[in-house]
């Protein structure tokens, strides 16, 4: 059995001590990242003692009229870590990871990317390349998969201006961000959302392409993908990227979780094991 802080709270108990229900705390969660909880192996959450003064504060500047999300922000608890991979290991520590090399997140990458284009979705799609270089190898692909989607934004470091006729919309990354460092495929949709993110372990100058090794994360949970695109467009916001203004206000929403589907989850997870089995005989 998992220990507990002393005095964590429940939400239940945290809907107490606020006057808020559970469904509306759940709700700030998803939608704004606040209150943070911490996520036991059972999915349950549990909240410091502090997050009731928090909350109250929240409700207090909402009171004077300020809007929730500058209410949030002025507390203090709104993530704005500038990566994708640290935002998803903060916000849901129950997703596991593994430590791949570069081939198997290729193959890995092209089964979700292949899969999208298989299902006819819509998705928001973001990409992080790390470096022009690597974009470009991958930008036929990528090209297909910005036919059909609603929006797609490639992260990466360099001036990259002839993308795709503006189907592709380019992030510059400064040569010292962390997403410089990531590999990140985030697919918010509605048929299949999945999300993979990566980041590159230092001291891998003398590696050849192929082995870098990253440690990886990777889910269909709608809520964890829509967390990871929510940070994307953020990022890309930030950047000053137009087009990623009005998405951040759209991604704030939070996702349908109630269409599961077995087969889709099915036909991704074969689609896997086929490219991962092939890249290995190469």
């Amino acid at each position: 059995m998992q220990d507990l802080p002393t005095g964590s709270l429940t939400i239940g108990e945290l809907a107490r001590q606020t006057g808020l229900s559970p469904a509306t705390l759940r709700m700030w969660e998803v939608r704004h990242g606040f209150p943070t909880a911490r996520r036991l192996a059972s999915g349950h959450r549990r909240y410091d003692p502090g997050t009731v003064e928090r909350v109250r504060a929240v409700l207090n500047r909402q009171s004077a009229g300020v809007r929730l999300e500058a209410a949030i922000a002025d507390v203090g608890e709104l993530p704005r870590t500038p990566s994708v991979h640290a935002t998803l290991r903060a916000s849901h520590p129950q997703l596991t990871t593994q430590v791949l090399r570069k081939s198997t997140l290729v193959a890995l990458s092209h089964a979700i990317e292949d899969e999208q284009l298989a299902r006819a979705d819509h998705p928001v799609l973001f990409g992080s390349f790390q470096r022009e270089a690597h974009l470009r190898s991958s930008l036929a692909r990528w090209e297909d998969l910005a036919r059909t989607a609603r929006a797609t934004f490639a992260f990466a470091a360099g001036p990259i201006s002839d993308l795709d006729g503006g189907r592709i919309a380019h992030v510059p990354l400064t040569e010292d961000a962390p997403m410089c460092r990531e590999w990140a495929l985030i697919c918010d949709g509605t048929a299949l959302p999945v999300a993979l993110s990566a980041w590159e372990l230092p001291g891998q100058d003398e590696v050849d392409e192929g082995s870098r090794r990253f440690e990886a994360m990777w889910t269909l949970d709608p809520v964890a993908v829509r967390t990871a695109a929510r940070t994307c467009a953020r990022l890309a916001a930030d950047a000053g990227v137009q087009p990623a203004t009005t998405l951040v206000d759209e991604l704030a929403a939070p996702p349908r979780t109630d269409h599961g589907d077995l087969s889709a989850a099915s036909r991704l997870f074969s689609r896997i094991v086929a490219y991962i089995e092939q890249a290995a005989h190469h």
